[in-house]
């Protein structure tokens, strides 16, 4: 079995001195699952050039990183009333080094899929996710070829993955441009999420509350997971099928047909597809480009699995639409609502039944600009799945177009999903050639 050895554990404290108080959470944020999201980034060393992730000058990045965004160098705190806030103590972020003689990046790129022992691998321990927490870990492992693994740790009550992307952004930034300029400054005022004096819900907002016991199905913990890439030429093929559709709408459309086909069940079992939709732009006025916290929204849509399997991935593509194309006035409806919950941590958070899907976009988090001045990461991801039936987005190494998936399933299901989709990819490349 793999290890990796710690060679040290440190505290990396902001550069400078950094505003005190606290950072007032809004709804959003405490909605947000109360724990860690764990990411990890594959780096090549080319020829192993002197000063290839030099320890000590990734942590002076990280220094100068934290002085814009000092809130991750606090720690998760408590108002008077007991309501969950951050207190900007200036602690500063666990950093770890560690190395691994097991591993070159091309064997680890070969086995890698998130799941528990790779996160216990690349990213630090977490601690409780309760206050007084730390915000930020990161993991610097040094591999047998003498790439790097950079994993990190940020506490959802603070970022969202736009968030988590920006701080990644900005410290590559300040490392290879070796200066403490911020391209987007971030905005910590969560205030302008907060609900309104007159409270108006428009939505049921169900994802939200408790899911109904399931008929056919019941949740399922335990998950395998897999990485599949999709080309360009892949999607191009797919996205002419569903007119239309965005390229996230028919992966999904695709992703969902196919997992509920392996996953055989009842024609009449209700399946529904949840997402994520980031509401910056889509509020009036938008938030400013920097928002730092949580300013995304679940949703979801329903339909039968016989609807689903019967008919078209575009018409899927078009299912898919009802779980992402609300606006502003859905958020503002959500965080109204959640002011009137008497308590945000009994939110359900726990999965999803496994006749369900969840599906969230990355594509936004570009892999070009986590560059720290050795090059673009060779691989992006998460760390492990939550739970099974969950599914990201992503973009794939290089520039060419091509998007990866990170997917999780129920371990009886994930072959035959497999057998499937290759299939279909197949089909696709069939469509590519004969063009």
């Amino acid at each position: 079995m793999a290890t990796v050895e710690v060679l040290a554990t440190e505290v990396v404290v902001p550069a400078e001195a950094t505003p005190g108080g606290t950072v007032w959470l809004s709804n959003l944020d405490l909605a947000a699952r109360r724990g860690y999201t764990t990411t990890v980034y594959f780096y090549r060393a080319n020829g192993d050039p002197p000063g290839f992730f030099a320890v000590e000058a990734v942590k002076d990045s990280l220094a100068r990183a934290l002085v814009a965004f000092y809130p991750l160098a606090g720690r998760l705190g408590l108002d008077g009333a007991g309501r969950v806030q951050i207190d900007c103590t200036g602690e500063g972020a666990v950093f770890l080094t560690a190395s691994s003689g097991h591993y070159t990046l091309d064997d680890l790129m070969k086995e890698f899929v998130p799941c528990g022992e790779m996160r216990d691998l690349f990213v630090p321990p977490t601690p409780s996710s309760n206050p007084a927490c730390p915000l930020l870990l990161a993991q610097i492992t040094r591999l047998r070829c003498g790439g790097v693994v950079l994993g990190l740790a940020l506490h959802h009550s603070a970022t969202d993955a736009r968030s988590a992307a920006l701080f990644v952004e900005t410290w590559a930034s300040i490392s290879r441009r070796s200066t403490m300029d911020v391209l987007v400054p971030p905005c910590f005022d969560h205030k302008l999420l907060a609900a309104r004096h007159s409270r108006t819900v428009l939505y049921d907002h169900p994802e939200y509350k408790p899911e109904p016991a399931a008929k056919h199905t019941s949740t399922v913990s335990t998950y395998a997971s897999a990485i599949i890439t999709v080309t360009k030429q892949q999607v191009s093929v797919l996205r002419a099928r569903c007119a239309g559709a965005s390229t996230f709408r028919v992966l999904v459309a695709l992703v969902w047909q196919t997992a509920c086909r392996a996953r055989a069940l009842p024609l009449d079992a209700e399946t529904r597809l949840y997402s994520m939709i980031d509401m910056r732009a889509r509020l009036v006025p938008p938030l400013p480009q920097g928002y730092f916290g949580n300013a995304v929204v679940r949703t979801s849509t329903a339909a039968t699995v016989g609807e689903v399997v019967s008919n078209t991935v575009g018409h899927g593509a078009w299912l898919a639409r009802g779980a992402t194309n609300q606006g502003g006035d859905y958020a503002r409806s959500l965080v109204d609502y959640l002011e009137g919950v008497e308590d945000l941590m009994n939110l359900p958070r726990s999965g999803i039944s496994r006749a369900h899907l969840r599906a969230i976009s990355w594509m936004g988090m570009s892999l070009n600009d986590a560059d720290f001045g050795h090059g673009a990461p060779a691989f992006m991801g998460p760390a492990l799945m939550y739970y099974s039936g969950f599914v990201y987005v992503m973009n794939a190494p290089g520039k060419d177009g091509a998007l990866t998936l990170a997917l999780s399933l129920e371990p009886e299901s994930m072959p035959e999903f497999s057998r499937l989709f290759a299939q279909e990819l197949a089909r696709l490349d069939a469509c590519v050639a004969s063009s």
